[in-house]
């Protein structure tokens, strides 16, 4: 049974455009500094999961695609880089503290604001619209995946592919 995540990042660090012109459209996940967030990766996400990439800490927050988990599960290499602003001094090598995913385009959508998601009786129970939680990544139930995709509309099939 597939899960879904919503997973948050700042455009100007990792954006949907970002990931649309990475190699094979694929992005390792990096700079996750919360124990839990480290643990879904770890524990619960696979490969297949569904992804709503939501853009935060800017004007326009909100999901700007879907992605979904590709796997790729490893130590986040930023925590080793002390130039990284993501640099753990008491990680080592041989005992990481933090882990990274590989994230896979699937496609760029509209934006779903965030105000348009609050307005969405749908998805009053998403955490992501709880007070307080900070959290960049959290679980979608599959209520909230099948609101969020028809708040967003009609999909057309990414570029280049069929069906």
């Amino acid at each position: 049974m597939p899960a879904y995540w919503l997973m948050k990042s700042e455009p100007a660090e990792a954006s949907i455009d970002d990931l649309a012109r990475a190699p094979q459209q694929t992005l390792a996940w990096t700079g996750v500094r919360n124990y839990q967030a480290r643990n879904y990766m770890r524990d619960v996400m696979r490969p297949g999961d569904g992804v709503l990439f939501y853009h935060s800490s800017c004007p326009q927050p909100g999901v700007a695609g879907l992605a979904r988990i590709a796997g790729g599960l490893a130590p986040d290499t930023t925590q080793f880089d002390p130039a990284s602003p993501y640099h753990d001094p008491k990680a080592k090598p041989a005992q990481p503290r933090w882990l990274q995913i590989d994230v896979t385009l699937v496609r760029k959508t509209r934006l779903l604001s965030l105000a348009e998601m609050r307005a969405a009786p749908s998805l009053a129970t998403m955490l992501v619209l709880k007070r307080g939680n900070r959290l960049s990544i959290t679980p979608v139930t599959a209520a909230e995946w099948q609101a969020v995709k028809a708040l967003l509309g009609p999909l057309a099939p990414p570029a280049g592919r069929e069906g």
